[in-house]
């Protein structure tokens, strides 16, 4: 399909999923605050509507805005998601029937409006962004609802057990030297992916897949949450304060370990990468292990580079879209698949499940590339650079594939563990 049937139809599944993530809830459920980490739903749903409204209608059309005394209320950075409870708030209703009138008109604003002439406009950038950003917040909302009481209101099926053959080995070595790094030609890539250059790295061992609940139940068991040598101190102290002693969501009865998963409580899985992890805690397994978290650049490297071409492909298996045999992406399964899935989906040197099952910490600082430049706006990456954020790679099982690609980058605090996060390790060669 064209760059407008490919805006259309990410739009639209964008909004299907929005509606199964709001419709499956009471208005009373969609309007509560289940964490103080996350934003009552129907906040997240106006503020899809209003950042649509935004750049689309507003930027882009010239129009004038539809409810400006809103806009307080849903912007991202004038409040913080502890107090959204507290605001005025668009009821349900008004949300969803804002929301649907913003789309009609930009269904057909989108119908006439020339891909080029503007940096906005050129490849239908900005309706990509505005589709990432959807199932951005979609993602934000499942993450919501694995915090929300109760019993289950999602289904999906069951990733199944590992197709194909196992991996042939528990690690793959990276040879090192220069790749290109990041991206000058994705259409809609965002700003922090951007501009391309030359990365060099030292030769390195990867994990094929990433780090599984087996494994990482065998630190637990091996007293990895009460020695503090594996920890760093900031993260020691973590989880010192809040008595931290295993994934968020487990929890052990009768001598077995058991998870909360969006509602269902099942015994931990061994086969299935961990996940909800901090980074402190991927780290610390990492050392137990005498291991290291790789760097951003490794992970990329290990995604992308093809050491026969020496190009750096769009994903692990080529330039193609992703497809169900190669990732686990879309919220298709409420659940990672088992460790050393999607053969399909390996990379040029054999390292699989990179894109899609678990967000993975990298040791990263999150950081702007050489000759980055903010667009559309600052707030999007240029706010968060620095110490404060690690990076993590390569989506989940909750990512769309239309905000999920090899250079894609993710990032938060490294205190963070109700995202879908894992990890896989390295060492040096």
């Amino acid at each position: 399909m064209d760059l407008r049937e490919r805006a259309a139809a990410a739009l639209s599944a964008a909004r299907v999923r929005t509606a199964g993530l709001t419709d499956a809830v009471t208005d009373g459920e969609l309007a509560a605050q289940h964490s103080p980490l996350m934003s009552p739903l129907v906040w997240d749903l106006a503020h899809i509507g209003n950042m649509e409204e935004l750049w689309l209608l507003r930027e882009v059309a010239g129009r004038a805005p539809m409810r400006p005394e809103i806009d307080p209320l849903y912007d991202a950075f004038e409040h913080p998601r502890s107090e959204r409870p507290k605001l005025p708030l668009l009821a349900p209703a008004e949300a969803r029937d804002y929301g649907a009138e913003v789309r009609g008109r930009v269904f057909e604003l989108l119908e006439r409006t020339p891909f080029e002439g503007t940096a906005l406009l050129d490849d239908g950038f900005v309706f990509g962004m505005i589709a990432q950003h959807e199932q951005q917040h979609d993602e934000t909302m499942l993450i919501t609802h694995q915090l929300r009481p109760g019993g289950p209101v999602l289904t999906a099926p069951e990733p199944g057990p590992a197709a194909g053959p196992p991996p042939e080995a528990a690690e793959v070595l990276v040879p090192g030297g220069p790749f290109t790094m990041g991206t000058s030609t994705e259409p809609w890539s965002l700003d922090n992916e951007r501009p391309a250059h030359t990365r060099d790295t030292g030769s390195f061992w990867i994990d094929t897949a990433p780090v599984t609940n087996a494994a990482y139940r065998a630190f637990i068991e091996d007293g990895g949450y009460t020695e503090p040598r594996w920890w760093a101190s900031e993260g020691w102290d973590q989880i010192r304060a809040h008595g931290i002693e295993a994934p968020l969501f487990w929890y052990r009865e009768a001598g077995q370990w058991l998870r909360r998963r969006f509602g269902v409580v099942e015994p931990v899985p061994g086969d299935e990468p961990v996940l909800h992890v901090s980074w402190y805690e991927a780290d610390a397994y990492a050392r137990w292990a005498r291991r290291r978290l790789p760097t951003e650049a490794e992970w990329e490297k290990a995604a992308r580079h093809d050491p026969v071409t020496g190009r750096s492909t769009r994903y692990p298996w080529g330039d193609t879209d992703p497809t169900p045999v190669q990732a686990n992406l879309g919220q298709r399964h409420l659940r990672p698949a088992p460790a050393g899935s999607y053969p399909a989906g390996a990379s040029a040197l054999g390292v699989r499940q990179l894109i899609g099952d678990v967000w993975e910490w990298t040791a990263s600082d999150f950081l702007p590339y050489p000759g980055f430049r903010a667009f559309p706006y600052r707030e999007y990456s240029e706010v968060f650079f620095g110490p404060a954020h690690k990076v993590l790679r390569g989506g989940s099982f909750a990512v769309d594939p239309v905000a999920c690609r090899g250079t894609f980058r993710n990032w938060d605090l490294p205190v963070r563990r109700q995202i879908f996060s894992g990890f896989r390790t390295a060492r040096d060669a």
